[in-house]
């Protein structure tokens, strides 16, 4: 802001400047400028010579013309004047000897250079107010996110040009605040769950432990009681293995949670950003990137999203593919619209294709690929709350994953 307003400084004693110094050269030219009435006695001079009748009303600057007839006075007045001889005769031009002025086009020039420095001025104080001091008053909001600082949120603007960059910006400290609350929520829950499972394991062992430890010193001595205590064994070891099955029921299941607001939209809107976005990543690359001819309909679910999946697949296309060739084609089945892309390279085995939508599961072709095994997964996820699927097949040398989304009727 300080910069900015440095800048406005400057600007206006530049302005300044050239105001005073416009007004010199102007009022100088002035006073170096040949008297008006010279000129106007000269023109009735060629006037005079010509044989035409001349008369002062048509010069602002002369009184009056008067030929010698023989007066006495001829030579006496009270004004200023000149005597001309002109085809043998004598003339007395009278005038108004005044410094010639051009005050209206200095008016003009310095009401334009005021004008203009106002303009600029208003137009300086417009974009401080309304893009330089929202945007300044966001110079904290990276640093403060960074210490997970997500408590106070952002002050509204009114501003076209930032309200909506806002309200954004509060939406993404909002939804870190809560990703905050639920990790410190899963944190709690998940000391509770161990500490629980810790117990409920830890009673049923001691009493295998004790069982075993009986029969290996030979208290029972009885084969009865001996049965009795391998059959106690038994039941126990039955505890933990249901705890067990109940703990990996538990953590096949969800581990994330999805928003998906459904609503109706152009499958265009979803295709032109995806064809915007990976044509100049992609011809960086060098891989081909092509989409297929489609007609438009309107889908049913959320359009984001959709979006999100779409940029998965073919992320998991440029990591794991041979970057040769990438198609995005498109087909109708029922009620349904079914994107397919398209990828060459594919190296996945028939045994692992039906393992690619599992949470943190990775192929034999992730070879040395950073990842974390969930982006088909959230595909999967995602495509269902949306009423949709997503399958994938092979053939030959590619991969074909497709998303099956609703139309709406």
């Amino acid at each position: 802001m300080k910069s900015f307003d440095r800048i406005v400084a400057v600007f206006l004693a530049l302005m300044a400047v050239s105001f005073i110094a416009v007004n010199i050269i102007l009022l100088k030219q002035n006073k170096s400028n040949i008297p008006m009435y010279k000129v106007e006695v000269n023109r009735i001079k060629q006037e005079l010579l010509m044989g035409r009748q001349a008369s002062a009303d048509n010069y602002p600057n002369i009184i009056g013309i008067y030929e010698y007839n023989g007066e006495s006075d001829f030579y006496s007045s009270d004004n200023e004047y000149t005597i001309c001889e002109i085809n043998n005769k004598l003339y007395r031009i009278e005038y108004i000897d005044k410094p010639p002025q051009n005050n209206t086009f200095l008016i003009t020039i310095d009401i334009v250079l005021a004008a203009f420095t106002l303009i600029i001025f208003v137009a300086f104080i417009y974009i401080r107010q309304t893009i330089l001091k929202p945007f300044n008053e966001l110079n904290s909001l990276p640093e403060q996110l960074s210490k997970r600082n997500l408590v106070l949120p952002l002050k509204e603007h009114k501003s076209r040009y930032f309200g909506k960059f806002i309200w954004g910006l509060d939406m993404l400290r909002h939804e870190l605040e809560n990703s905050r609350q639920k990790e410190l929520e899963y944190a709690k829950n998940e000391k509770t769950f161990l500490l629980s499972l810790s117990h409920d394991i830890k009673t049923p062992l001691s009493a295998i432990k004790l069982y075993s430890k009986a029969l290996s010193k030979g208290i029972y001595s009885s084969p009865e009681k001996q049965l009795i205590a391998a059959e106690s064994i038994n039941e126990k070891a039955d505890e933990i293995e249901k705890i067990v099955s109940e703990l990996s029921s538990s953590l096949s299941g969800d581990i994330m949670d999805f928003e998906v607001c459904c609503t109706e939209f152009y499958l265009s809107d979803v295709i032109n950003r995806i064809e915007k976005y990976y044509s100049d990543k992609l011809s960086v690359t060098g891989t081909s990137f092509s989409i297929r001819e489609y007609s438009n309909c309107i889908l049913r679910g959320d359009a984001d999203r959709l979006e999100e999946v779409l940029q998965n697949i073919i992320e998991n296309a440029v990591k794991y593919g041979d970057g040769n060739r990438i198609v995005l084609s498109f087909s109708d089945e029922e009620n349904c619209r079914l994107i397919t892309v398209i990828n060459t390279g594919c190296t996945l085995s028939d045994k692992e294709l039906p393992h690619i939508f599992d949470s943190f599961w990775r192929g034999s072709n992730a070879g040395f690929q950073q990842g974390s095994g969930l982006g088909l997964y959230i595909c999967r996820r995602l495509m269902e709350l949306m009423g949709g699927s997503i399958y994938a097949e092979t053939e030959d040398n590619l991969i074909k994953i497709t998303a099956v989304c609703q139309k709406q009727n």
